[in-house]
């Protein structure tokens, strides 16, 4: 059977004007896995990005260039979501703070999925559909190896998809994604499995322990 890597994009610069870049750090955690999977000689015959910025930006830190770019492995617009429940304007710690972010960022996805929300640009029928398509395109005949540099939304997704899980599942999956952790699927024309999910070998040591992050 063919395997598909799936990667999440490196950390990215939360609380600044632009989130969509990586940090200093989100590049040091792109070497560190691009060093690995080339130690380990595992050259892809597929590569395929999503279209933001910190996706891109992981993958070419790890030393590799995309062969494609498909938005439908694009992160959900958390900050239209969020507009949508806070009409009147946002919370300043929503944002500043992480702890207050996340919690937040899980009841949002929560009231999303159950239809809760009005005015939003994406519903989660669509959001869920364009992950499908755009895992289908990854996983087309033609490569034995196939990875892809994705965001938390969609890797959430595509396991709780994989494992036929409740839909509220892919929230519990997605709030647990580090930064450039390895998901690991192997697929042919008929099925897909789960293989392996948020795995940081290129961190799991002492000395990188402290560069372990969710955002």
């Amino acid at each position: 059977m063919a395997e598909l890597l799936v990667i999440r994009h490196a950390q990215a610069s939360f609380g600044a004007d632009d989130y969509d870049k990586l940090s200093e750090l989100g590049h040091v955690q792109s070497r560190l896995l691009g060093d690995l999977l080339k130690a380990r000689g595992w050259q892809p015959d597929r590569i395929v990005t999503g279209a933001l910025k910190r996706q891109d930006e992981t993958l070419r830190s790890m030393g590799f260039e995309p062969d494609e770019v498909h938005d439908g492995f694009d992160e959900y617009d958390f900050y239209d979501l969020l507009s949508a429940r806070f009409p009147d304007g946002v919370p300043d710690d929503v944002q500043q703070d992480r702890r207050t972010h996340f919690r937040t960022l899980r009841e949002t996805i929560l009231a999303w999925q159950s239809d809760e929300l009005t005015g939003v640009k994406e519903t989660w029928t669509d959001f869920a559909d364009r992950v499908a398509d755009a895992l289908t395109h990854a996983t087309r005949p033609g490569a034995d190896k196939v990875m892809v540099i994705s965001s938390g939304g969609p890797i959430g997704q595509m396991v709780a998809s994989t494992l036929d899980a409740p839909t509220a599942q892919m929230m519990q999956l997605n709030l647990q994604v580090k930064n450039t952790s390895m998901t690991r699927f192997v697929f042919n024309d008929r099925v897909r499995y789960l293989s392996g999910f948020n795995e940081t070998p290129h961190l799991d040591v002492p000395t990188h322990q402290d560069k372990v992050t969710f955002s």
